[in-house]
């Protein structure tokens, strides 16, 4: 299992759904190469409009930092996602015959729109913890997923995906906002921030996000 840091790991072990989320039937037909394109194209779609929001919200983390060094964090996650991520989902779609234009007039999903609305919310309402915790659970579920997805043996059919989130760059990526999350909290919170009652709050949004990812594999596999 990889680790992101203390606050990941517990809010992770915290999280009912957290094993629904990275050993979904999504998950294992990218490894066994049994996902139909049909629906992994359909969930690249539905995906490209979540990291326009994922971005936005990332980019409210900026304005919610207290230092320097938050504001860099978050403004390096803005940049992959942008730069990086964003750029692996039209060049994936392209080669299926999904041209950009036809990938940026997709139409947004419910279950699309619950999970970047709630992501955003968290952040509008909240502070730099709130919006963190809502987040995590994509960044370092990925991550974990990707991670554990290229240790493994698997299908070449989804291989480039599995090398994006299971690759150096991006798994450097969660570890720097593992280590961003347990920083801010330290910074607001103390050393002893997982004592505190505002860990468990925390933890229940960290949570919240983990169903609603469930749900967007669900999404996936229902074109």
């Amino acid at each position: 299992m990889t680790s992101y840091g203390a606050a990941f790991q517990a809010w992770r072990d915290a999280a009912p759904d957290w094993r629904a989320y990275t050993d979904h039937a999504f998950v294992q037909g990218l490894q066994e190469g049994t996902l139909p394109e049909a629906a992994f194209l359909h969930y690249l779609r539905q995906d490209y409009v979540f990291l326009m929001h994922f971005s936005r919200a990332w980019g409210l983390a900026i304005a919610k930092s207290d230092t320097l060094a938050e504001m860099q964090a978050a403004a390096a996650t803005v940049h992959t996602l942008l730069h990086h991520e964003m750029a692996l989902h039209v060049e994936l779609c392209a080669a299926a015959g999904i041209d950009k234009s036809l990938l940026e007039a997709t139409q947004e999903r419910a279950e699309n729109m619950a999970y970047t609305r709630f992501v955003l919310e968290a952040g509008y309402s909240g502070d730099l913890l709130d919006l963190l915790a809502a987040l995590a659970p994509c960044v370092l579920g990925y991550g974990e997923i990707g991670a554990g997805l290229a240790a493994r043996d698997h299908a070449p059919t989804y291989a480039d995906w599995i090398a994006t989130y299971g690759g150096p760059e991006y798994q450097q990526v969660c570890q720097e906002t593992g280590a961003l999350i347990d920083a801010a909290l330290t910074h607001r919170l103390g050393d002893g921030f997982a004592k505190l009652p505002r860990f468990g709050q925390l933890s229940q949004t960290f949570s919240k996000a983990t169903t609603l990812e469930v749900g967007f594999w669900d999404m996936g596999l229902a074109p």
